[in-house]
């Protein structure tokens, strides 16, 4: 029987000799984590993506007609999908067809050997596969295992299916978001974004307990739950104000002014973000050149500012209109008073702050977005996007037989 506490008191002691001793390379803390996904989509690949990264040996199961459905939803990245090019770098893939009992052993086989299991399956079809969370810790009582669904295990809605879009609507983000006229998605599968990395976090607390303990651990994340956690604020001013609707101000803030986006002369848009009443004052006197306003009984406190918004955004917009960005930003930045530009994706793709990993793709090679946290030794490289069964052979021959 593997002894988990010495594997990972071991590992985390190569971690703090590496750094000690001055190390050119973050290791990789999780080389000795085998890691078994049946995962589609974004939430599961990309708890599983990070924890690839993080130097876990990660075994992607696939279905054999087509794979993970994420693959086709387009054909931009050499080919492959950007969703798929994104969430499943360092994976080996496999296709099984788990209806079959010789490919389903395999699965198992697999898992008896697993440190974390990861699912995010329609709602009921791991049960129905035998493959259920308690049945595989039954199996196998040092797995981790983690399930992600739309609505979590319990409650009237827990066999729903459930995609990003819905849980936007369902969670009530999407009536935060967009303008006064009507409702809007986040530009971003927020959802899925949220539950994956609340999976990602919380596996890894479950590896730490396990060195503890010994004994693996079963967690179930939603997207509904992870989704409702980012919507606290509008919750909370909901119960104490008793508003029913908080309010959807496109690019400004409901409880601070000013807070938005301003017309420049140029055509740009530079968002203004003040925090408090000092940074009011030094914006008045300052970039407004109206060292009058700055104690002015109707603009002086947030509270204020916030109940005459439409004046505050009109003389902030007086000034900005009257410069190109550039020169507000400069102005705005000297004062300092937080501002950004409104970028497009263009913007940010050419943004000088935007760090990249280069990432292998069966066709090519693509820039993605580095992970956010920052190490004071550089990251290890990434692992390849895999196709479709490119392990397979390999992966049944160690776990299975050949076919």
């Amino acid at each position: 029987m593997r002894d988990y506490k010495h594997a990972y008191l071991g590992s985390y002691l190569v971690v703090l000799s590496i750094r000690r001793d001055g190390g050119d390379a973050m290791p990789n803390t999780l080389s000795e984590t085998l890691v078994v996904c049946l995962e589609q989509a974004l939430a599961a690949p990309l708890a599983s993506c990070r924890l690839a990264d993080s130097g876990a040996r990660v075994i992607k199961v696939e279905r054999p007609d087509g794979g993970d459905f994420a693959r086709g939803y387009d054909s931009l990245v050499h080919g492959d999908s950007t969703y798929f090019v994104w969430a499943n770098r360092g994976k080996e893939s496999v296709a099984l067809d788990l209806k079959a009992p010789g490919d389903l052993e395999i699965l198992l086989r697999i898992i008896d050997q697993a440190d974390v299991f990861i699912q995010n399956l329609a709602p009921g079809a791991v049960d129905r596969l035998g493959l259920s969370s308690a049945t595989l810790r039954a199996r196998n009582p040092h797995l981790i295992t983690c399930d992600i669904s739309g609505y979590g295990r319990d409650g009237p809605l827990r066999d729903d299916k459930a995609y990003d879009l819905l849980i936007q609507a369902e969670s009530g983000v999407a009536s935060v978001t967009g303008t006064p006229d009507a409702p809007g998605r986040i530009g971003v599968s927020a959802c899925d974004i949220a539950a994956g990395l609340s999976a990602h976090a919380a596996i890894l607390e479950a590896l730490l307990l396990r060195v503890q303990t010994g004994e693996g651990s079963g967690i179930h994340v939603s997207l509904f739950a992870a989704m409702a956690e980012w919507m606290a604020v509008p919750l909370l001013h909901h119960q104490h104000s008793g508003r029913q609707i908080w309010p959807r101000l496109g690019l400004s803030h409901p409880l601070i002014a000013p807070y938005g986006a301003y017309p420049c002369a140029d055509g740009g848009l530079v968002m203004v973000g003040l925090q408090n009443d000092a940074e009011w004052r030094r914006l008045a006197s300052v970039v407004l050149s109206s060292p009058d306003l700055a104690d002015n009984p109707d603009y002086a406190t947030n509270v204020a500012r916030v109940e005459n918004r439409e004046a505050v955004d009109q003389l902030v917009s007086q000034y900005t209109s009257s410069v190109d960005l550039d020169t507000a930003t400069g102005a705005l930045r000297k004062a300092g008073i937080a501002c950004a530009r409104v970028n497009d994706v263009r913007g940010l793709a050419e943004h000088p702050q935007l760090r990249n990993l280069v990432v292998t793709t069966p066709g090519g090679t693509a820039l993605v977005p580095a992970p956010p946290a920052l190490w004071s030794v550089p990251a290890a490289p990434v692992g390849a996007v895999p196709s479709l069964d490119q392990h397979g052979e390999a992966i049944r021959a160690e776990f299975g037989t050949s076919s």
